[in-house]
């Protein structure tokens, strides 16, 4: 019930611990750099079926969200001032993050909704830094605060375009759904064809495409504007729990119980590699696309 701040530089503990969720932690959040480019604040979701904001500087909860009935699954902090949150009660509920009210409900689902995706994710997660010149020395990272926002709301809006950001929604009722959640409450499509539950939704970083990993055994890729359906990707021959998309766009690895990694190639929509030697979940791409970093029950963190 407890969250714990860290240096990543030192891995020593940071500040006090923010604790006053009653029950386990199911996602955690930073607000976006180009928001906010001191990045204090954090959201937090949880089984007790609340979400909270805190202010990490002061240590403190500043917003306590609540009006799901149960349990959280995840939340995202959307790049438009937005909190989107999804939930085992089978709804999506979309809050403004500045004062904590309620905007609207979006409902369809008819199971627990596991996943969230937004068409924003991967410029959200970079902010000011182009993953193609990424370096790994902290001495790199130049610039005030001020140059920081800008850069990243520039990338922001760059990805973003003309329309608001949208949400995809993946259940155990086996279907996905997509919205555009700052402007309605209708869903734009209803994304039907896996035979079990979504384990994870995913928008590619140029938000062309969406996938899905589902304990169907398949990933299925989506048109990411429209939702219409494009492709099955199979050859894992037990559930996928994990996928993540390169820096490109160009190639999805996906992580089964089977034990194994797959890179598929997403223009050709084919198996490009196989990684054996063990999975369980996949977590991230290296920012250039050569590397990816998958653990697993084996207790191993693989590159």
């Amino acid at each position: 019930t407890q969250i714990f701040l860290w240096d990543p530089a030192t891995g020593n503990q940071i500040g006090r611990v923010l604790s006053g969720h009653s029950k386990w932690i199911t996602c955690l959040c930073w607000e976006p750099l180009h928001i906010n480019p001191e990045c204090r604040y954090l959201a937090s979701a949880s089984k007790d079926g609340s979400v909270r904001i805190w202010d990490t500087l002061m240590g403190k909860c500043e917003k306590i969200l609540t009006s799901h009935t149960q349990s959280v699954t995840c939340v995202k902090w959307g790049g438009d001032g937005l909190l989107y949150s999804s939930s085992q009660d089978r709804t999506i509920k979309v809050w403004r993050s500045q004062d904590g009210v309620l905007c609207r409900t979006l409902q369809g689902h008819a199971h627990w909704v596991n996943t969230m995706a937004l068409s924003t994710d991967y410029v959200l997660r970079t902010g000011a830094f182009e993953p193609a010149e990424a370096t790994i020395n902290p001495q790199d990272v130049r610039g005030s605060l001020a140059e920081l926002k800008d850069k990243a709301q520039q990338r922001y809006d760059q990805v973003r375009g003309q329309e608001p950001e949208r949400l995809v929604s993946g259940s155990d009722d086996f279907t996905l759904f997509l919205w555009r959640p700052a402007e309605d409450k209708k869903p734009l499509e209803r994304m039907t064809g896996h035979q079990a539950l979504i384990n994870q939704v995913l928008f590619s970083p140029d938000t062309r495409l969406i996938a899905s990993a589902s304990f169907d055994k398949s990933i299925k890729l989506w048109d990411g504007r429209t939702g219409k359906y494009l492709t099955s990707l199979r050859g894992h021959v037990s559930a996928v729990y994990q996928i993540a998309w390169s820096a490109d766009s160009r190639l999805l690895v996906s992580g089964s119980s089977d034990s194994t990694l797959k890179v598929w190639d997403a223009k050709m929509k084919k198996l490009a590699i196989d990684l054996p030697g063990h999975a369980d979940e996949v977590r991230y791409w290296s920012p250039d696309g050569q590397r990816v970093a998958s653990g697993g029950k084996d207790k191993c963190l693989r590159m």
